[in-house]
C-alpha cells in the first residue's frame, strides 16, 4: 500500500480518509518555543531561529524549521548549533510563556475528551472514541484541534490518528510540520514496514547498532525476525517488546493524568569547573529547586540521581535510594555530594551537573513515613516557610548562607554568576 494510499498529510486531512478504528490521536506542536516567540517577532517568520542560551554553553531548547535545515535539533550544544548555522537569530527562552501555551492547549484537548495524556508541554495523546458521536470521526476532531490551536494561539501542530499510541506518535513525527496523517488499522504494516528500525520506541544507539549486526535496518527486516532469535540477541524483554511493535501491537491505553516518573534540574555552567566546593554549592542550588518543585507538585521522592558531564561531553549517573521517601532538600543535596564524592570526579573539569528525584508517589500517602524523622521534619517546616517566603516575596528572598557566600566571592572576583537557568 503506497503513502499517498494510507494519508492524509496537510492542514485538512484527505477527503474519505479511512479513520475507521483510530480511535488515538498524537498532538505535536511544531517548534514550539520557537513558535511561541515568533509570536512577539512576527519579523522573524521564515528565518532560522534558535531558542536557547546565546552563551553558547547550554543546549538548544528549540529551533524553527528553517535552521533545522542546516542540522540544527533540540539538545544539541548551542556552540555546536552556532557553528552549523552562524547567521541564525539565537533567543533567550522565557518559559512563562510557553507554560502559559502549553495550559491553554491542553485546555483544549481537554475540552474534546477527558482521556488526555501529556507527554510533555507540547505534546500529547488523546483517545477520542467517545467523542465520536457529539463531534464526528476521529480524522475531523484532529482537523478541528489543529484549527483551535492555530485560532487561539497563532502556531500549527501535527496530528497523527492511528490504531494506537505507538503508530499515532510515529505518523505525528512523519507529518510534520502542521500536518495530519491517518494510519488505517489495514494499514498499519504498510506503513511500519519501511521505515528504519531507530523508529521503534526502545530502539537507541547500541540497539540499532546490535540490530545493524545482523542485517536488520528497516522495521519490516526486524519483523521478519524470529521472536526467539530477537530475544537471544537482545534480552527477553526487548526481543519480545520490539517483536511486537513491528507488527504495530501496542496495547497501551491513554492514561489521563499520568504522574511525573521524575523531577529534576540541572545547569551548564559559563566555564568547565573543577572546583569541588563550587559543585557542591551548585549541587545545593539544585537540590532546593527539585525539592520546591516536589512540595509544589504534592510528591515525595525515594531515589536520588545525580548527573555530571565531563569537559568532553562523556556523562555519568550515579543513584541511590533511600530508606523513606522525602522532598527536604537538605537530605536530597547531602544524598548527592555523597555521590559526587563516591563518582570520584572532585578534580575533574565538569561542563554540567544535575540532581533528580525518582521513584515519586503522592505525599500525602507518604505522610505516616514523612513524620517519623524528628530532623528531617525539622527541615521540612523550615523549607516550607522558605517557600511560603518566596511565593510573598520573589525567588531571592530566602536564599542558603553557602549560596550567598558563593555569589559574594562571585562578585568580588568582578564576574557574573556563571550559569545558564533552565
Amino acid at each position: 500500500m503506497s503513502r499517498k494510499q494510507i494519508t492524509g498529510v496537510g492542514p485538512v486531512p484527505a477527503s474519505g480518509a479511512d479513520d475507521e478504528g483510530c480511535p488515538i490521536l498524537h498532538v505535536d506542536m511544531d517548534a514550539f518555543f520557537a513558535s511561541v516567540e515568533l509570536l512577539e517577532r512576527p519579523e522573524l517568520r521564515g528565518r532560522p531561529v534558535i531558542v536557547g542560551s546565546p552563551s553558547g554553553r547550554g543546549v538548544v531548547l528549540s529551533a524553527t524549521y528553517e535552521a533545522r535545515a542546516y542540522g540544527v535539533h533540540s539538545a544539541m550544544p548551542m556552540s555546536r548549533a552556532r557553528r552549523l548555522c552562524p547567521h541564525a537569530t539565537v533567543i533567550p527562552p522565557s518559559h512563562g510563556k510557553y507554560g502559559e501555551v502549553s495550559r491553554g492547549v491542553m485546555e483544549i484537548f481537554h475540552a474534546v475528551t477527558p482521556l488526555v495524556e501529556p507527554i510533555a508541554s507540547d505534546e500529547a495523546f488523546l483517545d477520542v472514541g467517545g467523542a465520536r458521536r457529539r463531534l464526528g470521526p476521529p480524522a475531523a476532531v484532529a482537523r478541528m484541534i489543529k484549527e483551535q490551536v492555530r485560532e487561539r494561539y497563532g502556531i500549527t501542530c501535527s496530528v497523527g490518528v492511528a490504531p494506537s499510541k505507538f503508530v499515532a506518535k510515529l505518523a505525528s513525527r512523519q507529518c510534520k510540520p502542521d500536518g495530519l496523517l491517518v494510519v488505517p488499522a489495514a494499514g498499519v504494516v504498510a506503513f511500519l514496514h519501511p521505515l528504519p528500525v531507530s523508529a521503534l520506541w526502545g530502539v537507541g544507539e547500541r540497539t540499532e547498532q546490535a540490530l545493524t549486526r545482523l542485517g536488520i535496518r528497516t522495521v519490516g527486516d526486524l519483523a521478519r525476525v524470529p521472536v526467539a532469535t530477537l530475544r537471544r540477541e537482545l534480552g527477553q524483554a526487548v526481543g519480545g517488546h520490539l517483536a511486537a511493535l513491528a507488527w504495530g501491537r501496542d496495547e497501551r491505553p491513554v492514561t489521563p493524568h499520568a504522574p511525573d516518573k521524575s523531577i529534576g534540574n540541572e545547569e551548564t555552567f559559563a566555564a568547565d569547573v573543577d572546583d569541588p566546593e563550587t559543585i557542591r554549592r551548585e549541587l545545593l542550588r539544585l537540590s532546593e529547586r527539585v525539592a520546591a518543585r516536589m512540595r509544589k507538585s504534592g510528591y515525595v521522592g525515594r531515589t536520588v540521581s545525580v548527573k555530571l558531564r565531563r569537559a568532553d561531553f562523556s556523562t555519568i549517573t550515579r543513584s541511590r535510594t533511600l530508606r523513606e521517601p522525602t522532598d527536604v532538600a537538605q537530605v536530597i543535596y547531602a544524598t548527592a555530594c555523597s555521590l559526587f564524592a563516591a563518582a570520584g570526579l572532585e578534580r575533574v573539569r565538569l561542563r554540567l551537573v544535575g540532581v533528580r528525584m525518582e521513584q515519586l508517589s503522592p505525599a500525602e500517602t507518604a505522610a505516616h513515613q514523612l513524620s517519623l524523622g524528628e530532623r528531617d521534619s525539622g527541615w521540612r517546616e523550615a523549607e516550607r516557610a522558605m517557600d511560603r517566603a518566596i511565593q510573598r516575596f520573589g525567588p531571592d528572598a530566602v536564599v542558603p548562607a553557602s549560596l550567598v557566600r558563593g555569589r559574594l566571592d562571585e562578585m568580588g572576583a568582578g564576574e557574573a554568576d556563571g550559569e545558564v537557568r533552565e
